[in-house]
């Protein structure tokens, strides 16, 4: 049971695109990346549990991305912290707490001008190699919303580089196409991208909402046969506040 909760927030991080170079610069506040609070219901073996999610804007310019949720006597927490150049994200750092019964803890650090990333992954640290381009596993996702905001003509391809764990990692995503979904706030327009696996048994599919700027509305996971759903419930952007039952205006 403990394994499986612990894999639940793993959804969340499901897309893997990004661009750019997040190598050292002067960071400047994007005004296409506003601050927002969303709330999901993931399911997995049975279980539910529901997420909240929160992007907030520092005063020194950056960011701060939270998430967590709690089932019982376990949940979690995980915070990214990264400055923006443009359209290209720029990490500082990643943590990961568990809580309760499962008590893990993952962090990557990136030192501005330093040839390595210091990962914790399982009580030990590693070095891992930096290049241009690499992110953590929470700020790729606003990479994407970034990327997507300033892209006129978003259906592609597109690659990203995550620091996680022992190693670093490359994934492809593929644009599948539009779909409207039906979601607790009502249709959806979206953009479905699915993740380019090794393994045929594995199957990761995100869609994101173009009228929400890009915002994650669901995702699937498919592994050993067990699927990980999570969905978005509410979501509060500037200039919008959006619920249960209520449709955003279209594109």
């Amino acid at each position: 049971m403990t394994d499986a909760v612990y894999r639940l927030p793993l959804v969340l991080l499901l897309v893997m695109l990004t661009g750019g170079n997040p190598a050292q610069a002067t960071e400047a506040v994007s005004p296409a990346l506003q601050p927002y609070t969303a709330t999901y219901r993931t399911t997995a073996h049975g279980m539910a549990l529901t997420l909240k999610r929160e992007l907030q804007h520092n005063r020194d310019g950056s960011y701060t991305l939270t998430n967590g949720g709690k089932i019982l006597v376990v949940g979690f927490h995980e915070v990214s912290v990264f400055g923006i150049d443009g359209t290209r994200i720029l990490p500082r750092s990643y943590i990961y707490q568990g809580t309760g019964l499962i008590n893990r803890r993952r962090e990557v650090h990136f030192t501005p001008g330093s040839e390595v990333i210091r990962s914790l992954y399982k009580d030990e640290w590693y070095d891992l190699p930096y290049t241009d381009g690499t992110l953590d596993r929470m700020s790729q996702i606003e990479q994407v919303r970034l990327r997507l905001l300033s892209n006129p003509s978003p259906h592609q391809n597109l690659s990203v580089r995550v620091a996680d764990g022992r190693k670093v990692k490359e994934y492809l995503l593929l644009y599948v196409g539009e779909e409207t979904l039906d979601t607790p706030m009502g249709p959806l327009k979206t953009l479905h991208f699915r993740r380019d696996h090794d393994d045929p048994e594995r199957k990761s599919d995100t869609w994101l909402a173009p009228s929400l700027d890009y915002l994650m509305v669901k995702t699937v996971h498919i592994e050993d046969g067990t699927p990980a759903e999570m969905m978005l419930t509410s979501a509060d952007i500037p200039a919008r506040a959006i619920h249960a039952g209520e449709v955003p205006a279209g594109d």
